[in-house]
């Protein structure tokens, strides 16, 4: 488990070294600790998030490099992964290439039991509520995908964080969204262990792969994105 900012360093370092020809293409899985908000690179952070809320609750924000929108990543509610490799391996057509990754996430629920649904442009479904969301950005010839599956979900904690409305919370709204989001745990009783074994088979199977660790290169690089740009104010509140 990484800080938020530290997560998205690493991300970002492994985009470089991928195109440098340092890396092969890489899939990573990983958590958050402590727990932390991420937005999309074209968010504003004082309007998507309670910041606040945040600092008292002992959770973390950060500015990610794809788009799309923010997102609560509980320290035991999900797991999160990432994709990193030269455009050329995926789709031109961007709901194609969603689609490619999104079903090796559909694969592995599946051997959960659970029998989940692409939908675009960018989400998975199990009877019609949402299990992961997931985000893209192309930079230089390098295509990064990361998204989430939801292991289990605190509404009420999400929106506590996120600023989804002016009004009070209400218990209207929380089951509103209750009824549009879904987790493994309600379709499963598999283990957060579990879960992440069944990603890693279904992200691997059939492709030749080999585990690994970051390059001392990218730790280097990781600690000076991280401090440089993911931990800073001007990053993170820069719009």
């Amino acid at each position: 488990m990484n800080s938020a900012a530290r997560n998205m360093a690493i991300d970002h370092a492994i985009m470089n070294s991928v195109r440098a020809g340092r890396s092969s293409p890489t899939i990573r899985f990983y958590r958050w600790k402590p727990s932390a908000v991420s937005i999309g690179c074209f968010q504003s952070m004082n309007d998507e998030v309670n910041v606040e809320r945040c600092g008292a609750a002992g959770v973390a924000y950060v500015r990610r490099l794809t788009g799309g929108g923010a997102v609560y990543h509980d320290i035991n509610g999900e797991i999160t992964y990432s994709i990193i490799g030269k455009e050329e391996l995926f789709p031109k057509n961007i709901i194609d290439s969603y689609k490619l990754i999104c079903n090796w996430i559909i694969e592995s629920l599946s051997r959960l039991g659970i029998k989940a649904e692409f939908a675009p442009i960018n989400d998975i479904v199990v009877a019609g509520k949402k299990i992961s969301g997931n985000a893209q950005t192309r930079r230089e010839g390098i295509l990064l995908q990361h998204g989430t599956v939801l292991y289990k979900v605190d509404v009420g904690e999400m929106f506590s964080l996120l600023n989804v409305a002016k009004e009070k919370i209400s218990d209207k709204m929380i089951k509103s969204a209750e009824e549009r989001v879904t987790s493994v745990s309600a379709h499963s009783d598999a283990s957060i262990e579990e879960l992440y074994a069944a990603l890693l088979s279904g992200f691997t199977e059939g492709k030749n792969f080999s585990y690994g660790s970051l390059s001392e290169e990218e730790k280097d690089e990781a600690e000076t994105l991280e401090r440089e740009i993911y931990s800073t104010y001007e990053w993170n509140f820069s719009r």
